[in-house]
């Protein structure tokens, strides 16, 4: 593995909230890309009838058990990239990047593979409409073989966000969300020598666009200039594997069991009628957007913490917390403040009915700060990640929706027979109880620890002075 020496970021020097946003506005980019492309197979499809929509979204509800495991081993690769960047390590940065790419490679291959086996089952069991599914499966495998690409991109992903690079991957999702815009209505509904392929030929297009972005994340990882990982990365080690499913297998079951829970509190909420189905559509939408820059800055502030920890500097680790969360404050605060004051406002311009409008109002009310404050948790989780003691984020993102939040919606909606009042002050609830616990259980200080000491690598620490600067 060869590194130049200022490659990436070097957070553990110089101004800290210069360096989160120089981190965190690219996040908030490439979220909102993700978002943009996983609406434009859905516009394209939704011009060749309803039927042709179901495609997408039963796949997603199969497909995203792969995107959060993932994700979390993600996370993982970036947490040991960070530490071993902060802690002068670039022989264990190696082996860290490469023992990611190895897992992610594998795990992606094997769900691909599951996946592929057990389509016809999936969508059976998932009561998929007759007169949708032999498009929906010829969508689903071909998006489930598409899914080792996935992982790869997730590898250089966590990599260059543990190297405090974040503008590489912004420019290969710029670059693969306009190719999939541009091969979606191309692939549907054909043109010149390009037969019409309909819903199939939307998940080519998907396909192809993850291509891309693999290939040129190889090219990135194995044969850059800034970056590369040595072919004696990719001989199997145990401790490292280890290492990062015991960080990133947290992460993942955390997302996964959110899901889920949406999901059913989506079944409560749906009980209530369309018109507080779609105000709470409207709200939810509001608050991812209004999210993004914290979910930004909680990476930002991962990638900080790693850094610092890695290199033994506590006290600036701490600082990056406190420098996250009022960054949060700064952008957030007057976000939830407008959407207040103005979720009615908010929501007509979605919906004009007044039914919707008014259950809009309430919702925006009663969780609009409620929001601002998971917005702080979100900063903690950060804390969490960048340290590798990743169980409370599984813990507290759970138990907001399985322990609180369900239960708090049926008692107050349905017992109590508060209506659809009771499902937003759930909501408020859910994030109050957790952001309290998450607060607790940082102040406990356990995240302080880097987990590359966990098995007696400490060793390798240069004996360079690593005094913590001023």
């Amino acid at each position: 593995m060869t590194l130049k020496p200022m490659h990436g970021r070097d957070m553990t020097q110089g101004p800290l909230v210069r360096h989160l946003l120089a981190v965190a506005w690219p996040v908030s980019v490439s979220f909102l890309l993700q978002t943009f492309y996983n609406l434009v197979d859905a516009f394209w499809l939704g011009k060749l009838g309803k039927s042709a929509l179901v495609a997408p979204t039963v796949t997603m509800n199969i497909v995203f058990i792969g995107i959060a495991l993932a994700m979390g081993l993600g996370q993982a690769g970036t947490t040991l990239i960070s530490q071993y960047k902060g802690a002068n390590r670039p022989e264990s940065m190696g082996r860290a990047a490469g023992q990611s790419f190895i897992l992610q490679i594998g795990v992606g291959c094997l769900i691909a593979g599951l996946g592929l086996l057990f389509a016809p089952q999936l969508l059976h069991f998932l009561q998929t409409p007759a007169d949708a599914f032999e498009g929906t499966l010829l969508y689903m495998r071909w998006i489930l073989a598409g899914v080792p690409l996935m992982f790869i991109f997730h590898v250089y992903q966590g990599i260059y966000t543990g190297l405090g690079d974040t503008k590489g991957p912004m420019r290969i999702n710029i670059a693969t969300v306009i190719l999939n815009l541009l091969l979606d209505p191309l692939f549907i509904f054909g043109w010149g020598p390009v037969p019409a392929m309909g819903v199939g030929g939307a998940a080519i297009a998907t396909v192809i666009a993850r291509a891309v972005a693999s290939l040129l994340a190889i090219h990135a990882i194995l044969g850059g200039s800034g970056f590369r990982i040595h072919p004696s990365d990719l001989r199997w080690d145990q401790k490292m594997i280890s290492r990062l499913f015991k960080i990133g297998i947290p992460l993942s079951l955390g997302q996964a069991g959110t899901s889920l829970g949406f999901t059913l509190l989506i079944g409560i909420v749906n009980s209530f009628g369309s018109s507080v189905t779609a105000a709470f559509g409207v709200g939810h939408r509001i608050i991812m957007m209004v999210s993004v820059p914290a979910i930004a800055l909680s990476q930002a502030n991962a990638t900080a913490v790693g850094q610092n920890l890695g290199a033994g500097f506590v006290d600036r680790a701490v600082k990056s917390v406190r420098n996250s969360a009022f960054l949060v404050t700064l952008i957030l605060l007057p976000l939830t403040t407008a959407t207040f004051f103005f979720g009615e406002h908010i929501t007509h311009w979605f919906i004009a009915d007044p039914e919707v409008i008014a259950y809009g109002r309430d919702l925006f009310r009663i969780t609009s700060f409620s929001v601002f404050a998971f917005s702080l948790i979100l900063v903690i989780f950060g804390a969490f990640s960048g340290s590798g003691h990743t169980l409370p984020v599984m813990v507290v993102n759970m138990g907001r929706l399985w322990a609180v939040r369900i239960p708090a919606s049926w008692l107050l909606a349905v017992v109590m027979d508060k209506g659809p009042v009771g499902l937003w002050w759930a909501m408020n609830i859910s994030n109050i109880v957790a952001g309290t616990v998450a607060f607790i259980w940082f102040m406990k200080g356990e995240w302080k620890k880097p987990v590359i000491g966990d098995q007696g690598d400490i060793s390798e620490l240069p004996d360079t002075d690593r005094s913590s600067p001023r």
